[in-house]
C-alpha cells in the first residue's frame, strides 16, 4: 500500500479540534487544552459539535461526522486533535467520505476509541496517524515533559526520529531476543478486534502489531487475544508490541483468576516472533506516540525501538 505522510505543523498552523467519541465530562478541559496550544503558537478551531451530549457519545452520528468531515475540508486547519475517547467511533465508519480524507491528507491525533478511525484511514487511505496525546485528556493538565517532547517532535520534524529509548525505570520483557522490523498498526486492543472482518480492518500481513488496553480483566484480554489467535493475525505479522495495559488486573481476590502476565504467556510466549512487553504506550501519563503506517523496528535485545522512517513531509 502506498502511504501518505501528512505536512508537518508550523507555528501559526490551525489545529482543528473534534470529539469523535465521547465529549468531556468536564468542558473546561477543552478551553484549558485550547490555552495550551495557542500559548505554544498555535491556531484552534474547535468543532461546533464537540461539546455535545448524546448519552455517551457527542452527538449523534451525524453531528460527529460532520465535525471530522468540516474539518478535512477546510483547507487552513494543518492537524485534527481528539478531545478524548470514550466510544462511539466504529459507528462512523460507514458514513465517512475517504475519499475527502485521502484528498486532503492531515495530522490526525488521539488514541484508545479512536483506534477505529485509524485504522480505516490506513485502510482506505493509506493516511499515516498519530496514537498519541488527546487535548482534554493530556494536553489540558500539567502535559509530561516526556509524552511532550516525544510528540512534538514526531509532528513537526520532517527527520526521522531514529532509535528511541525507554524511560530509565521501564525495563522491557521480551520472549524472544532478536529483532522485527515492519510497518506498525493497532492501538486499542478492543477496538482493534472489534472491526475485525470488516471492509476497514487492515491486513496485517508482515506487520507490527500494537497493542494497548484499560480496565479490561484479564478473562476479557483472554478472550480479545484469542479473537486475534482464531483470526490468525499472530500468524501474519512480524513482531508484536505491547503497550500499557492499565487496570486490567483483577482487583477482586476472591475470584478465581489469571494474572494478566499468564494471560500474556498463554498466546504470546509461544509465537515464532518477536514479542516485545511493557512498551512505554497507552493509558499512562509518560506515553509514546506511536505514528500508525510508518516503518520501526524493534531490537528487543538492545531494549531499543527504532523509528525507521518520518511521519510527516
Amino acid at each position: 500500500m502506498n502511504t501518505i505522510k501528512p505536512q508537518r505543523l508550523r507555528k501559526g498552523d490551525l489545529i482543528g479540534i473534534i470529539s469523535p467519541a465521547s465529549a468531556p465530562d468536564d468542558l473546561t478541559r477543552i478551553e484549558k487544552g485550547v490555552q495550551y496550544l495557542e500559548k505554544l503558537g498555535y491556531r484552534t478551531l474547535i468543532g461546533k459539535n464537540s461539546s455535545n451530549y448524546y448519552g455517551y457519545l457527542a452527538g449523534t452520528d451525524e453531528e460527529r461526522v460532520s465535525d471530522l468531515h468540516d474539518m478535512f475540508k477546510n483547507k487552513e486547519v494543518k492537524a485534527i486533535f481528539c478531545t478524548r475517547g470514550g466510544y462511539g467511533t466504529p459507528r462512523l465508519l460507514s458514513r465517512i467520505d475517504y475519499r475527502l480524507i485521502k484528498k486532503n491528507p492531515k495530522i490526525f491525533v488521539g488514541y484508545s476509541d479512536i483506534t477505529a478511525l485509524q485504522l480505516a484511514f490506513y485502510k482506505k487511505c493509506g493516511l499515516i496517524t498519530f496514537a498519541g496525546p488527546m487535548l482534554a485528556v493530556d494536553f489540558y493538565n500539567n502535559v509530561s515533559s516526556f509524552t511532550e517532547e516525544f510528540f512534538w517532535s514526531l509532528v513537526t520534524s520532517n527527520k526521522k526520529l531514529g532509535k528511541i529509548k525507554q524511560p530509565e525505570n521501564k525495563s522491557i520483557k521480551k520472549y524472544l531476543k532478536n529483532s522485527a522490523e515492519g510497518v506498525v498498526l493497532g492501538g486499542n486492543l478492543a477496538l482493534v478486534t472489534s472491526i475485525m472482518g470488516t471492509e476497514y480492518f487492515p491486513s496485517f500481513e508482515n506487520k507490527i502489531l500494537m497493542i494497548e488496553e484499560v480496565g479490561e480483566s484479564p478473562y476479557r484480554v483472554d478472550r480479545l487475544l484469542n479473537q486475534l489467535k482464531l483470526a490468525k493475525v499472530f500468524e501474519k505479522v512480524n513482531g508484536v508490541l505491547v503497550g500499557e495495559f492499565t487496570d486490567c488486573d483483577e482487583e477482586d481476590s476472591t475470584k478465581r483468576s489469571l494474572t494478566l502476565d499468564q494471560v500474556f504467556d498463554d498466546y504470546l510466549s509461544g509465537l515464532n516472533v518477536n514479542v516485545t512487553l511493557n512498551f512505554q504506550h497507552g493509558h499512562i501519563k509518560d506515553t509514546i506516540t506511536v505514528p500508525f503506517g510508518t516503518k520501526i523496528k524493534i531490537n528487543s535485545l538492545k531494549e531499543n525501538i527504532e523509528f525507521l522512517e518520518s511521519a510527516v513531509e
